[in-house]
């Protein structure tokens, strides 16, 4: 199986990441970087962005990179630091690596960065399931 494949699978299959405009930017074994502009509409009162966009970028590449390993991996626990606030046309990036991997949990870490400067740390627990993916079935 290309594990590289299957992030753009998923991401193929997914209309809430499809809207925030999110791009695959690199994908290997365990890990996955993800990319978004930040628009007007993921604003939130303040005129910063929304910390729900930094939290659904950082859970798009933790999930692209758990998959990677073939089986469908599903998220059980996740936390977020944010650091620095965003602005409109603002465009940030998130970099998922395993930390840790078991047979059946992966321990993730994820950075959340303006160009080189950190905006927020994320952290996620997957469950990798039996279920393989199979990139034939649409």
């Amino acid at each position: 199986m290309s594990y590289n494949l299957i992030p753009k699978k998923m991401l193929s299959q997914d209309p809430f990441s499809t809207w925030l405009g999110i791009e695959i930017l690199e994908v290997s074994l365990g890990k996955c970087k993800v990319g978004l502009k930040i628009r007007p509409e993921m604003l939130n009162s303040m005129q910063k962005a929304h910390g729900g966009i930094t939290y659904a970028l950082a859970d798009t590449a933790f999930g692209f990179a758990a998959n990677t390993y073939g089986k469908y991996a599903v998220s059980i626990e996740t936390s977020i630091n944010h650091i620095e606030a965003l602005s409109v046309d603002d465009y940030i990036t998130a970099e998922s690596t395993v930390e840790v991997t078991k047979n059946r949990l992966g321990f993730h870490y994820v950075e959340l960065k303006r160009g080189e400067e950190i905006v927020a740390l994320f952290k996620g627990v997957v469950y990798r399931t039996s279920k393989e993916w199979d990139l034939n079935d649409n």
